[in-house]
């Protein structure tokens, strides 16, 4: 399938949010994710994606 990922045109085999979370590496805790400019709560992880969204994986990074 393809999506945009980040801002950045990518091909994935994930068929749902949790699965794209887990292919490009994120930690399910800690990590927002957006389709198509819309939050997805991590209780609907289970959503399918489609064919051409746009997806946004953003992770909570700790510093100072």
């Amino acid at each position: 399938m393809n999506i945009t990922l980040n801002g950045e045109a990518t091909t994935t085999e994930a068929a749902t949010v949790e699965e794209l979370v887990t292919e490009v590496g994120a930690p399910a805790d800690g990590t927002a994710v957006a389709i198509d400019g819309e939050v997805v709560p991590r209780s609907q992880w289970t959503r399918k994606l489609a064919d051409g969204c746009a997806a946004d994986v953003l992770t909570a990074v700790q510093g100072g």
